[in-house]
């Protein structure tokens, strides 16, 4: 399985650093910003615990197809509206190893830039499961 390298997603947010973090660390909020709704996929969140060494379970899923991808990430650094860093892992053993991110929070003029570097990304990723809803 052939390493892709590098992804680095990145978008504006109205709202400040501090909310944008707790969002990312809230299932509730999880299931709205993460999925790239304009093709058409829904965020399923199973368990959340938001804490260094702490994990999370959740799925993708294209509610046109009914395809998607579960996962499950583990939080490595969780600086409270700076950065968050996790690694993850696909169920699929089709899809194996694992992957790192790093999501970095900016105060901007109109709110927070959010940055995140993927490491590791499969040649056989899925797009729509490289984190396109960020875009």
């Amino acid at each position: 399985m052939l390493s892709t390298g590098t992804g680095r997603p990145h978008r504006l947010l109205r709202a400040p650093p501090e909310r944008v973090y707790r969002a990312l660390l809230d299932a509730d909020a999880m299931t709205k910003m993460l999925p790239p709704h304009a093709l058409g996929f829904i965020c399923k969140v199973y368990h959340l615990d938001a804490e260094v060494g702490g994990s999370y379970r959740k799925s993708l899923t294209n509610f046109s197809t009914g395809s998607g991808h579960s996962f499950g990430e583990t939080h490595h650094e969780l600086v409270p509206g700076e950065k968050i860093c996790y690694s993850d892992r696909f169920d699929d053993p089709n899809l194996p190893g694992d992957r790192q991110a790093t999501i970095g929070l900016k105060t901007v003029s109109c709110g927070t830039e959010l940055t995140v570097l993927q490491e590791g990304l499969l040649e056989v990723t899925p797009m729509e499961m490289r984190h396109v809803g960020w875009q």
